[in-house]
């Protein structure tokens, strides 16, 4: 690999508030591959909820489920699931509180609940289809990144009952649930040790609290105009939002267009 590595969150950051790519955004990562670079995902999302992204952009390397499991052009990179007995505890635990669960592998979600208003509410602004109803669905399988459903108010319980477990809030009513340790940050690490790149070449853009850690580690971390001050203060640059072509403007400030 010759040019840089340039990583992108999805919401917020390419899509639009509307769950749209802008066409300066579009434009600006063909131009970016043109120029010699490589552009790759890393997102919250399972691989599952962003193959349309992948190919409207042209993209084939990805860091999933906040770093859980990577691919570099259809090579699988890193696995990283959560472990199972903590998985269970975590079920039994949330079912005790009234929480719901959602579980997601590589294929799909699913939640433990046959209907609940935070996970409806929640899963809503993704604007993929909800999750269905299986509540054995972790057992035997790979889970790399679990929801759970609670306040902000009920936040510090699970954190001080689970310190093996990683809790990231990404909405009022939920948070992604990974295994200790795990980051978007950890993912592409894994991906630049296979290729034997430096974390100079490394480029990240990003919006949300999820994003710091791979901000900080990226020699140029990037954050969307978008972004609540405490990601912007762990970015090294700061672009304009993202309706107002931030992504275009960002490789810009960056010197790769």
């Amino acid at each position: 690999m010759t040019g840089k590595l340039v990583f992108f969150d999805i919401d917020g950051t390419l899509l639009d508030h509307d769950k749209k790519l802008p066409a300066s955004a579009i434009q600006a990562i063909r131009q970016l591959k043109q120029a010699g670079h490589e552009a790759a995902i890393a997102t919250g999302r399972g691989p599952f909820m962003f193959k349309h992204v992948r190919e409207q952009l042209g993209i084939e390397s990805f860091v999933s489920f906040n770093g859980q499991y990577v691919e570099w052009k259809n090579e699988p990179l890193l696995k990283n699931p959560i472990r199972a007995d903590l998985l269970r505890e975590l079920t039994d635990f949330a079912d005790a509180k009234g929480h719901p669960l959602v579980y997601m592998d590589l294929e799909t979600m699913k939640s433990n609940a046959e209907y609940h208003v935070h996970i409806e509410e929640s899963i809503a602004t993704l604007q993929v289809p909800h999750p269905t109803h299986d509540p054995a669905y972790f057992r035997g399988r790979d889970i790399y990144q679990s929801l759970v459903f609670c306040t902000i108010d009920e936040e510090p319980m699970y954190r001080k009952r689970f310190p093996y477990l990683n809790f990231i809030r990404w909405h009022p009513l939920s948070m992604d649930v990974l295994p200790f340790g795990g980051s978007k940050a950890k993912g592409i690490e894994a991906m630049i040790r296979r290729l034997g790149v430096r974390k100079e070449e490394i480029y990240a853009f990003g919006d949300y609290l999820n994003d710091i850690e791979m901000l900080q580690f990226a020699g140029t971390g990037i954050a969307m105009g978008n972004a609540p001050d405490v990601v912007k203060k762990a970015a090294k640059l700061v672009t304009r939002n993202v309706e107002d072509d931030g992504i275009w403007h960002g490789l810009r400030m960056a010197g790769l267009l």
